[in-house]
């Protein structure tokens, strides 16, 4: 199952999930000084920060919204920066949160696991009901393949819907986990969770020992953290001795070189550097986390 590799890659190089939402504004004039196109130009940053992070990065998370906007030319800079994350070996999440069903989903499902768009795991958004994810089954039974499902965002709005109480005597998104879970049963890899996981937002560790425990063989794709308010001390509690989850940070990361009034030059080694930081953050939370549990 690609979770064992998603698993395995974690326990080796930390949690950290790189977010490739890689806007043209973010490149620096050097790199664009190189490039042909703005495409081009993108992804010749991606491939110089998959460099810089390769062995200190879980996995990377490529949204295809930035890409799209870019057409053609942001559309080769998504197929590239994809086929260069799996030529080295690295575990890479397409980002597309689709969620529709029957043929449609199904083309969706050959679209991103086969092709020049093939990625290990895809993002969908099951809210038109569970037959909006059973199409992309047969990938992960098969393939090789994993998905991501949205569980609970970390988006303010989250809240309009997803912590609607239900006749079940629990929020909307305990129900749609525990319906990713069940799901997941069938696809458990050797490291115990599965390969179909969730989207599990880190903004809050309110909730978190309810939905870990509730998801305890679901592996999390948690965003939220940083910018958005999620603490490294909350995303620990998402977390299975320091493992079940990859923690995604994209602009934080991409931006480093700005942040730290770095020459433009030194963009890779500056988001290196914030992989670095995050990683070491969470493992101290970790590892804190660990010992107030032991006494």
């Amino acid at each position: 199952m690609v979770v064992d590799k998603l698993y395995e890659s974690v326990a080796k190089k930390g949690v950290v999930c790189v977010g490739l939402d890689t806007d043209i504004s973010y490149v620096p004039e050097c790199v664009r000084k190189q490039a042909a196109s703005d495409g081009e130009a993108v992804f010749l940053f991606n491939r110089a920060i998959v460099d810089a992070t390769a062995d200190v990065a879980g996995c990377y998370k490529v949204q295809i919204a930035y890409y799209e906007s870019l057409g053609m030319e942001g559309m080769r800079a998504y197929q590239k920066t994809l086929a260069y994350l799996r030529e080295k070996g690295l575990v890479c999440i397409a980002d597309i949160k689709r969620g529709d069903i029957a043929k449609t989903a199904e083309m969706y499902a050959k679209g991103h696991f086969e092709g020049d768009f093939e990625a290990d795991f895809v993002t969908l958004a099951p809210y038109m009901g569970m037959d909006s994810v059973t199409p992309y089954l047969p990938y992960v039974k098969d393939r090789e393949k994993g998905l991501f499902i949205l569980v609970r965002t970390s988006n303010p709005g989250s809240r309009d819907f997803q912590y609607l109480e239900t006749e079940k005597q629990m929020p909307l998104y305990d129900v749609v986990g525990s319906a990713v879970q069940q799901v997941g049963k069938e696809f458990l890899g050797q490291c115990g969770f599965s390969s179909v996981g969730a989207v599990i937002g880190g903004t809050t560790g309110e909730e978190a020992e309810s939905i870990r425990s509730l998801l305890d063989t679901t592996f999390f794709l948690i965003p939220g953290y940083g910018a958005q308010g999620g603490k490294a001390e909350d995303i620990a509690k998402y977390l299975v001795n320091g493992n079940g989850g990859v923690v995604n940070s994209s602009r934080a990361v991409l931006l480093a070189y700005r942040k730290a009034a770095a020459p433009e030059t030194q963009f890779d080694q500056e988001a290196r550097n914030e992989v670095l930081r995050m990683r070491e953050e969470i493992q101290n939370a970790c590892e804190a986390l660990r010992v107030s549990r032991s006494h």
